[in-house]
């Protein structure tokens, strides 16, 4: 996929914002002015930092605030520092999709592994699949904005990789079939399509709001998961129109 554009997004930046830290009426003193000294990070830990510091500044601003000078003013370090780990706002961006895919498949791997049934194992990678975006929308977002992504970076490769050959295996299994992520059939392709379109589908009403009059005209009490439940179990009906 083609690399977006954003030199002049990362070169450009956002206004100090001023700091939400209450200002307290004593005297500044000597030692309380150095107070902004960067946080000293090792190599490794820093670029650990500045993305948790990124996923930070994401949940909380949205994607529009997501710069690389408020997420080293949010990690506390020099504003170089993000472009030195990263290169530029897609590199930051492609590396923290990258670690809300990998936290994804977690999500959907641990709520399989806890399921005791066949029903329960159908409906738990969906189910995990929307509590992820509904408890992060903003990594959630950025995950599927192919055109804001470097999918060359072998991270975010693998790790979205990772996520589709889960997909795969899940219809597999529920096809009773093995499923290669190489090279699918048509059959194959439209029943990983079909799933993938129906919780997607879903998660992106939901996380915009675009179901509540739905929901507020079902039974007292019916939340949006039982209703994608229904949605997953519901039989699709063979009669023909007119019939």
């Amino acid at each position: 996929m083609a690399k977006t554009d954003t030199k002049s997004e990362t070169t450009r930046g956002s206004r100090p914002r001023r700091s939400a830290t209450p200002i307290t009426a004593s005297r500044p003193t000597r030692r309380t002015a150095s107070a902004k000294t960067e946080t000293p990070y090792h190599h490794g830990a820093l670029r650990e930092a500045l993305l948790q510091a990124a996923e930070r500044v994401l949940e909380r601003d949205g994607l529009g605030g997501l710069t690389l000078r408020a997420v080293a003013r949010e990690a506390g370090v020099s504003h170089a520092a993000p472009t030195h780990h990263f290169g530029d706002l897609t590199g930051l961006l492609s590396e923290l999709a990258a670690v809300g895919f990998r936290q994804f498949n977690a999500a959907m791997t641990a709520s399989c592994d806890a399921a005791t049934t066949p029903l329960e194992a159908a409906l738990a990678r969906p189910k995990a699949y929307v509590a992820y975006a509904q408890a992060h929308p903003g990594m959630y977002g950025i995950m599927f904005r192919s055109e804001r992504l470097d999918y060359s970076r072998p991270s975010l490769h693998e790790a979205a990789e990772a996520s589709f050959a889960g997909l795969a295996n899940a219809i597999g299994m529920m096809r009773q079939e093995q499923i290669s992520g190489d090279a699918l059939t048509l059959n194959q392709g439209a029943a990983i399509a079909r799933a993938w379109s129906m919780v997607h589908g879903f998660t992106m009403l939901l996380l915009d709001g675009r179901l509540e009059d739905i929901l507020e005209r079902l039974p007292e009490g019916t939340t949006a998961e039982r209703l994608l439940e229904a949605m997953l179990t519901a039989p699709i009906t063979s009669k023909p129109p007119g019939h």
